[in-house]
């Protein structure tokens, strides 16, 4: 793979913040965990939105027109431009994947800046709205940089209009659109930067409204066309959503991501517009319909659009075939904690990169939360550092993935290790549970479109270079 793909193409990224849960204050930290976490509030467990879109409104060019071909350098300088309180930035990354082959995007672990500031868990995608829907030759792959925020969340850069504007974005399994800020969307003091579509020549306006729903709130703005740019793959024409108002997303202006790319499947989109991956395979521009998730643990990770990267994984892939064409969702045959399945009804484990920890039915995350001695915290599970946790596993097709102590725990504060498990909500009707963060972390995940499956190796991380 390595010898028949251009050179990686390297681009940086800067912190990511997500949406409110875990603070710890400066005064009172040698004394007391202080963990306040909304992760999963029922008020916003909508579901994805009630998008309205006009008749005939979606891919402006059909679903495969207007994709070009990746040749050349297509090298460009950044520049960054202020406009009103915002930052548009401009330019185009460097690079070239001539000819087609695999593009790669390296994530790096952004640490606290602070000591009161808050470590924020994200529920982004399928801990929106649990339902399940019903259920050639490629040419390059692609590497997108993710930035780490403290092992909660990882995002990366894409660009947008001509020339491009730069602008940061959760690459999310659970949900299917694409959206970016317009300035009217930010406070007067927030950070982000915000997509201009004045400064674009490509721009096409529509006014058809765009709504969605995310565990962590929702934004409604109305849908585009433009061109969209994930390092050298290019889709021209594309429909995405400019966000108007994303006051409904929680902790937005502290974020530091701008808009989310959806990785999932067409039959969650919202206003049944084409998806980024559609797009792509249709395009002629992947080597392969996969792509490929690298989560680093406090340390940099990787996103690959077209291939795997065999550096980041050890030992052979699992392949579990998904349940529908929907979200990346699997048949869970059961849950295990120290070699004893639970007794819930959860029967469906959803893979997904835009939430942080692991979630599950409320009556089994207590079950197994319970097995492991934690105690609550204003909605958090919390273990002494110095005591054994059971392992847990979850068994999918077949096959066991276990997370042990160290897997699980996603921050430390003296002797209190703060746990990776949350509970949806109990209103929620579906029986699933969602492998976030936490899991991708201990596993290297191919998803593979083609095939409509997902194939799980463990992952190298450093120091597993001798592991056998």
């Amino acid at each position: 793979l390595k010898s028949s793909i251009s050179p990686p193409v390297s681009i940086e990224f800067s912190p990511v913040t997500y949406a409110a849960s875990c603070c710890m204050s400066a005064i009172l930290m040698r004394h007391c965990l202080l963990l306040v976490l909304a992760l999963f509030p029922a008020t916003s467990f909508a579901s994805n939105g009630d998008a309205e879109v006009d008749a005939g409104s979606g891919e402006g060019s059909g679903a495969d027109g207007g994709a070009s071909a990746v040749a050349g350098t297509g090298a460009g300088a950044s520049s960054d431009t202020a406009a009103g309180t915002g930052v548009a930035v401009r330019g185009a990354a460097g690079g070239s994947v001539g000819g087609g082959g695999v593009l790669r995007l390296q994530v790096n672990r952004v640490r606290r800046p602070t000591a009161d500031a808050e470590l924020q868990p994200m529920a982004l995608g399928a801990a929106a709205a649990l339902d399940m829907e019903p259920l050639s030759d490629f040419g390059s792959v692609a590497a997108v940089d993710l930035v780490n925020n403290l092992n909660m969340g990882y995002a990366g850069d894409i660009e947008v209009g001509t020339p491009g504007q730069r602008l940061k974005v959760v690459f999310d399994t659970g949900s299917s659109n694409v959206w970016v800020p317009r300035e009217s969307a930010l406070s007067p003091m927030s950070r982000h930067a915000f997509f201009d579509s004045s400064r674009s020549s490509s721009f096409v306006a529509k006014q058809s409204v765009f709504r969605i729903g995310y565990g962590s709130g929702s934004v409604k703005g109305l849908y585009c066309h433009d061109r969209i740019a994930i390092g050298n793959l290019v889709l021209e024409n594309f429909t995405f959503a400019e966000v108007l108002d994303a006051s409904g997303l929680r902790n937005y202006d502290r974020m530091e991501f701008d808009g989310i790319v959806g990785l999932g499947f067409d039959a969650i989109t919202q206003g049944g517009v084409p998806t980024v991956m559609d797009r792509l395979v249709r395009s002629g521009q992947l080597a392969e319909p996969v792509f490929a998730f690298f989560l680093g643990d406090e340390a940099p990770g990787e996103l690959i659009l077209g291939g795997v990267a065999p550096e980041h994984y050890i030992g052979d892939f699992r392949f579990v075939p998904l349940v529908s064409r929907s979200y990346w969702a699997t048949a869970l045959d059961a849950v295990v904690v120290d070699g004893l399945a639970t007794s819930g009804s959860s029967n469906v484990a959803i893979v997904d990169s835009g939430t942080s920890l692991l979630a599950g039915p409320a009556t089994e995350v207590f079950s197994i939360v319970m097995s492991m001695g934690a105690q609550e915290t204003q909605g958090l599970w919390v273990v002494g550092c110095d005591i054994d946790v059971p392992t847990l596993t979850f068994r999918l097709g077949g096959n066991d993935f276990p997370l042990a102590k160290d897997d699980l725990i996603v921050e430390k504060v003296g002797n209190l290790c703060v746990l990776g498990i949350m509970a949806l909500p109990s209103n929620l009707p579906s029986q699933s549970w969602i492998l976030g963060d936490v899991f991708m972390r201990k596993y290297y995940v191919q998803f593979d479109w083609g095939q409509g499956r997902v194939g799980i190796a463990l992952a190298r991380h450093p120091g597993m270079d001798n592991f056998v």
